[in-house]
């Protein structure tokens, strides 16, 4: 791995001791203001953050880097990496800047759980020089988590890859989370039309990790493939555990059915274990194997070997992004010159705008004092991002929804594998079926 260190901590002891502490102790933003957000008071909680002069705004994140799933996370990172690197116009691999100001990154490990979830979240919440935080990749590290834990601090979270719909649901959102990702919601109902229209399947068995992300992907497949417009039958649901190492008797009951489609959006070495004991189950021998974007990963199709193939997987449409051009033939050669390799995950692109999407959001938030420090209102900075309107990024325009979902119209692929877009896939990455669902329609609301 080949991460940009930009203004590693040795360089910046002496930009440290410039930085101010959150200015919950200050009446008003200091010297003046000369652009950005009006003067604002920052006694209330919770509170402002001061960059000094010169000094950096410190960005957290919070990314799964280690362990199965780190090709996740690692290609969002590199997509933050990207973001910032190109802040002055120009992939160079030279940081740019946000208001005359470097960029920092705090780099931490969500590892895919609710314990690294609540690690990472809880050392990023303890710098008040953290303005904001890009993360979690998994929906279990957030959902109640990462998301609570910054959130009472008043850090606005967000994500390029969390998809749960309970993060943007009213009654569970908490107010200081968005997301660039899409809602499942959306790409639960698109595996359900692809499994009626190309599959024609009329029974369909899921399978889940019992987390936020697997298990809220299959209920949005049901409650879109059992809807009366298509009117199919999940006829098995089951639970696997993850730290098991065989899924042969929940995949056995699940063969006695017989069901047309199994549906196992799990993540990584699941993905590769549920397809590799399910071919040889005799029972699921005429069933198609779909996984989704959290198996859709480069270390996947090493794992799974042989039994990769023809199974399908949905995914955001790389080749459906609104900046195609511009993602061909200027994103995609910076990422490979940064990663050595070709996108090992879905999520990069997501990533990238979601550093420009924060950059706009803090230029319009803060206040530029005449002896050249920033103060940025944790509210100002929150409302600035939810805000958001008609935001051009590289997958598609942003408008960020009064629950944080950002990416309100998204196209979804599915891909057949292994002919995945994807470093270790073969033939032209293209997808077999792609749709476009607006969140309303997902949610049946519009």
């Amino acid at each position: 791995m080949r991460h940009r260190r930009w203004l590693t901590p040795l360089v910046l002891l002496g930009a440290f001791a410039m930085i101010a502490a959150a200015c919950s102790n200050s009446t008003s933003a200091a010297g003046g203001s000369t652009s950005g957000g009006a003067a604002v008071d920052c006694n209330a909680a919770p509170g402002c953050v001061t960059v000094a002069a010169g000094a950096p705004i410190q960005i957290g994140t919070l990314l799964s880097v280690s362990g199965d799933n780190a090709d996740l996370g690692n290609d969002s990172l590199y997509g933050v990496e990207l973001g910032i690197d190109h802040l002055d116009g120009v992939f160079d691999g030279q940081a740019g800047q946000i208001l005359n100001h470097p960029v920092q990154l705090q780099n931490e490990d969500d590892t895919c759980s609710a314990e690294g979830g609540q690690a990472g979240s809880t050392k990023l919440a303890s710098n008040p020089d953290i303005v904001a935080v890009i993360g979690t990749s998994c929906s279990g590290a957030a959902l109640g988590v990462a998301d609570k834990t910054l959130g009472d601090k008043g850090i606005v979270l967000l994500s390029p890859s969390n998809t749960n719909p309970a993060l943007t649901a009213p009654g569970t959102h908490n107010p200081y989370y968005f997301r660039t990702a899409h809602n499942d919601a959306i790409q639960g109902a698109v595996v359900a039309d692809f499994a009626y229209q190309k599959l024609h399947a009329k029974t369909a068995a899921t399978i889940h990790d019992e987390s936020p992300y697997t298990e809220g992907l299959t209920t949005a497949f049901k409650n879109s493939f059992t809807a009366a417009a298509i009117g199919g039958q999940v006829v098995d649901e089951e639970s696997i555990d993850s730290s098991q190492q065989s899924y042969t008797p929940v995949l056995t009951k699940i063969g006695q059915k017989s069901p047309d489609l199994l549906y196992g959006p799990d993540y990584t070495a699941e993905c590769a274990l549920i397809l590799k004991q399910g071919r040889q189950v005799p029972g699921l021998a005429n069933t198609a194997f779909m996984g989704s974007d959290g198996c859709y990963a480069s270390n996947f199709i090493k794992l799974a070997g042989s039994a990769i193939n023809g199974a399908y997987y949905s995914s955001p449409d790389l080749s459906a992004f609104d900046q195609k051009d511009f993602y061909t033939n200027e994103f995609l050669p910076a990422y490979k010159t940064l990663a050595g390799t070709a996108p090992i995950s879905a999520f990069h692109a997501h990533a990238y705008d979601a550093v420009n999407l924060l950059a706009a959001a803090i230029e319009k938030a803060a206040v530029q004092n005449s002896d050249g420090s920033l103060t940025i209102s944790r509210v100002a900075l929150r409302d600035a991002v939810q805000s958001t309107t008609d935001f051009q990024g590289i997958v598609t325009k942003y408008t960020c929804s009064d629950t944080g979902d950002c990416a309100t119209t998204v196209t979804i692929g599915v891909y057949q594998a292994p002919n995945l877009a994807l470093e270790g896939g073969t033939g032209n990455g293209k997808p077999i079926f792609t749709e476009t669902k607006t969140l309303q329609e997902a949610l049946g609301t519009g």
